[in-house]
């Protein structure tokens, strides 16, 4: 009787460790999608269980008790996040665990550059790749409104950056997140204002750094194109720069800026109006903000393009005409050549 028990024994401890060196071969064993990519989302709340189950609702082969089981064997199964995330061949049920563990949503990321305008930013923010379009079919306008911005113009109020969103994100939470990363940005330069500046605010300081950043070819250069308008803005000199006129024009600005162009009023015409136009015309970068408030010292009041992307610098009208023969011959004579 006795060596019968002890057989039985062994033969359930056999049972029992063959079983678990199948589950520890099954684990690791990569799971069959049914595409190179599954999405799978996990909604807050959602079982342990659940997930198992979600996890097979996608097309993926596997026996989702099995999964549970493995789930819960772990020890991390209440560790499991919601989220969006991405299963891409090869992924195994440990893996698998680790990523919802870990909470590694699927991302993708959209590149908001230095010098754009905000119908830029809403033209790339319509083409990324799974960002729900929530403001799609609303004003300008409306969407400041839903920022807690009434009455504010949209434009330069949302950082240059590379933003990284989960799939299913909306374009909103990006906005929003763009929008508080450039009121940061913005404080910060205000604080490090040199001191004595033509700038009561620092939505002014804001207005002139778009401006800097668009007149910049080279970073070399930014400081000292910041002091030429900071220098202007101190004698009342009209800041006539291109940029602000184009931006003035909108849709009917056609690549090329031409004398008449130059004569025709609009708010942000600063060949005919003196100061600072009445917003700014791109969103600058930190770089441009810390030039518009820590300009160069220096007495330069023209500027001109070389040809290379620096820019020739004077403080004398006479000065700067000859810098313009020099570097700008040969141009079209109803198109301005630069400061």
């Amino acid at each position: 009787m006795r060596r019968f028990f002890l057989t039985l024994f062994l033969l359930a401890a056999f049972v029992v460790l063959g079983a678990g060196a199948a589950g520890l071969w099954w684990v690791n064993q990569p799971l069959k999608l049914p595409a190179p990519n599954v999405d799978l989302s996990v909604e807050p709340g959602t079982t342990p269980r659940g997930i198992a189950q979600a996890v097979a609702d996608t097309g993926v082969d596997v026996p989702p008790q099995l999964l549970y089981l493995w789930f819960r064997f772990s020890g991390q199964d209440r560790q499991m996040r919601a989220g969006s995330y991405e299963l891409e061949r090869g992924i195994t049920p440990r893996l698998l665990l680790n990523v919802l563990v870990r909470g590694e949503e699927a991302t993708r990321s959209l590149v908001l550059v230095e010098g754009w305008n905000f119908r830029q930013v809403r033209a790339a923010l319509a083409k990324a790749d799974q960002l729900k379009p929530d403001t799609l079919g609303q004003t300008d306008e409306e969407v400041m409104t839903r920022l807690g911005r009434p009455g504010m113009h949209p434009e330069g109020r949302f950082f240059p950056d590379t933003y990284t969103y989960s799939k299913g994100s909306t374009d909103f939470a990006l906005l929003q997140r763009a929008m508080r990363a450039m009121d940061r940005k913005l404080e910060a330069a205000w604080a490090a204002r040199a001191a004595d500046l033509p700038l009561k605010t620092p939505d002014e300081a804001l207005i002139l750094a778009s401006i800097v950043e668009k007149e910049t070819g080279k970073a070399q250069d930014r400081s000292e194109i910041a002091a030429v308008f900071i220098n202007r803005l101190r004698i009342g000199m009209p800041l006539q720069t291109d940029p602000t006129v184009i931006y003035g024009m909108g849709a009917r600005f056609d690549g090329n800026l031409r004398k008449k162009d130059l004569q025709t009023d609009s708010p942000w015409n600063t060949y005919l109006r003196n100061g600072l136009p009445p917003t700014p015309i791109a969103m600058p970068g930190k770089a441009a903000l810390l030039a518009a408030v820590q300009p160069a010292q220096s007495k330069s009041l023209y500027f001109v393009s070389r040809g290379d992307g620096t820019s020739q610098f004077s403080s004398s009208l006479d000065e700067h005409n000859r810098a313009v023969n020099r570097y700008q011959r040969g141009a079209d004579p109803n198109q301005r050549s630069g400061q």
